[in-house]
Order: structure tokens, then sequence, then C-alpha cells
């Protein structure tokens, strides 16, 4: 079955520019209740009243269940949602949230190696803040156009100092991927532009395995399918057999079916309609899992993954 996160009416408590076109928004519920815990990588959905859902990064401290944090780009070419944030979401007013959710979860090391680009850093900030509480060693390589775009930045060197690298393009300082070669044991959280998270990857594949972790704001590419035919999908909690034509997705049959999954990007990059894969084979084709995790075969994102095989049964 698909995860169930709670929904929230949550009031502007906060709200101040971080950098050119980023805007930090410090929420608390409207009803006076702590949030849920959460831990860095976390995101929530924000639920906006003209019809669209985005998600957005905690990057405020996991230990203060009184105040959600998050911080907002205001997109040059939107779709809306960043527009009416920077524009109609004031201090004081109210708008309903999701969450948390965490498919981008730290795992305990000894040694960190973040790197970030634009506002990829949000994720990252509780992460650094982490790592820095536990005594693992840790450094920051944060890439930008320039550095009125970077959100945070001065924070994160008053904290870090030489362990924060600063790469600012305007400035000829370029960041050089090719050069973030983890030391043993260290571990690679990234996250930031398409062409940056897929260039790290590339050059990840002569990592040890489960070195590399991203958190993607964009969906990648989607190759050819597995498979060009219809497939069944069994609902193992419904009773029901479904089939998935090839110009469909599991998705959009399951709630054709009158079945409700939440759901909310339908591109397969926040996670909400993950499923759990009793049995079959999975055309993974999301931007969230590690190559490990789809391997396993025990999940998957019905909004844009299918099958690899003529049935799938799944948990709903």
């Amino acid at each position: 079955m698909t995860a169930i996160a709670p929904e929230f009416e949550v009031i502007v408590r906060g709200r101040t520019a971080v950098a050119e076109r980023v805007v930090r928004v410090e929420l608390e519920r409207a009803d006076g209740e702590p949030f849920p815990e959460w831990r860095p990588g976390a995101h929530l959905d924000l639920l906006l009243p003209i019809g669209v859902e985005r998600q957005y990064s905690l990057c405020g401290d996991p230990a203060d269940c009184d105040v959600w944090t998050i911080g907002v780009l205001r997109e040059e070419r939107g779709r809306g949602g960043s527009d009416w944030v920077h524009e109609l979401l004031e201090v004081g007013g109210s708008i309903r949230v999701r969450g948390p959710w965490n498919h981008f979860a730290m795992t305990d090391a000894a040694s960190y190696r973040f790197v970030a680009g634009g506002i990829g850093i949000t994720p990252l900030l509780p992460m650094i803040r982490a790592a820095e509480a536990s005594g693992a060693s840790w450094t920051l390589d944060y890439a930008g156009s320039s550095t009125s775009r970077m959100a945070f930045a001065s924070e994160l060197a008053s904290l870090g100092g030489e362990r924060v690298r600063l790469h600012v393009a305007d400035e000829g300082r370029r960041l050089d991927l090719a050069a973030l070669t983890p030391r043993a044991g260290e571990l690679v959280y990234a996250c930031g532009p398409a062409r940056m998270i897929d260039e790290l990857a590339s050059f990840s594949n002569s990592w040890p395995p489960s070195t590399l972790h991203v958190e993607r704001f964009e969906a990648k590419p989607l190759a050819e399918p597995v498979l060009h035919e219809s497939f069944e999908v069994e609902l193992l909690l419904s009773g029901e057999t479904l089939t998935v034509p090839p110009e469909r997705t599991v998705l959009d049959v399951v709630e054709e079916a009158g079945l409700f999954v939440l759901s909310s990007c339908r591109e397969g990059t926040c996670g909400t309609c993950e499923t759990v894969v009793v049995e079959g084979d999975v055309d993974h084709r999301d931007s969230i899992l590690s190559p490990e995790e789809q391997r396993a075969n025990d999940r998957m994102m019905i909004c844009v993954s299918r099958a690899a095989c003529p049935r799938l049964v799944l948990e709903l």
C-alpha cells in the first residue's frame, strides 16, 4: 500500500529573504500542536489553493517540532506554485501541508561530502548540522551562478569555515565534479540541477556501491519502456485485477477504477505514490530510488514505473 502522511493547516510564522528570488518560510500548526518528528532529507507537500501541490525540503532544525521551515526559489519558468508563495503567502496567512516524507534519508557515517547546486542546498542544511553535531567529518561544495543567488551561504561559511567551498560561476569559480572523489567510507549527498546530478552520477560509476545519494528536483528523461504492451496489475488488498495499456500509467488505471491513491507530482520525483510490490518485475522509471533500491524490486512509483513482466501484484 502507499504511505500515508498527515495533513495540517498551518500559519506562516515568519518569512525572510535569504537570497535573490529565495525566501525562507517558517510554518506552525494552526491548532498549536507540535509537528511530527522528521529526519534530515525530509520534505513536505504544500497544498496550494490554486489547485496544485509542490514539494519543498525541510531545512530547519529537526529537534524543533513547533516549526517547519522551507526555502522557496521563485522559478523563472515555473508552473505558478513558487510565484504564488512569493506573491501571496504572507506572515499570518494560512495554508495546508502534508508530510513529512523522506526519500533522501541520511545514513550514519564517519565522513560526508555534500554537493549542492542552487536551491539544492535546502535538504542538505539539516544534514550538515547533523554531521557537525555528531562529530563526523564533512565538507560542502556549493555551486551557484552568483553569490547573491546562493541561499544560506554566509550561514554555512560561519558554521563550516574552510570546509565550505563556494563555487561561484560569475566569479570564475566553477565546480569541478570530476575532482570530487570521495575518500574510503565517505558518503556523498547531492542535490541540484539535473545536469549536475547526471554528471555526478556518471562519475560515481567507479565509486563503491551506495556511496552516492541524490535528490532530484526534476524528473529524469524517460527511457523506452521494457514492455511496449499492456500488462495486468493485481491489487492484493482490494481484490481487483486491472489492465494497464501502453499509453496509461498504473496510477491512471487505478484511479479510473475508483480507488484512491495518494499522489502528487505524477512524474516520479516526490515519492508520494510509492507502492509495495508483492510479486513481479518492475521497469523502474522514477527519479527517487537508488540502483540498489530498484534492484530490490520491492516498491515502485506507480505514476511512472511499469511492469517488466506480464503481471504485477501490488499491495493496493
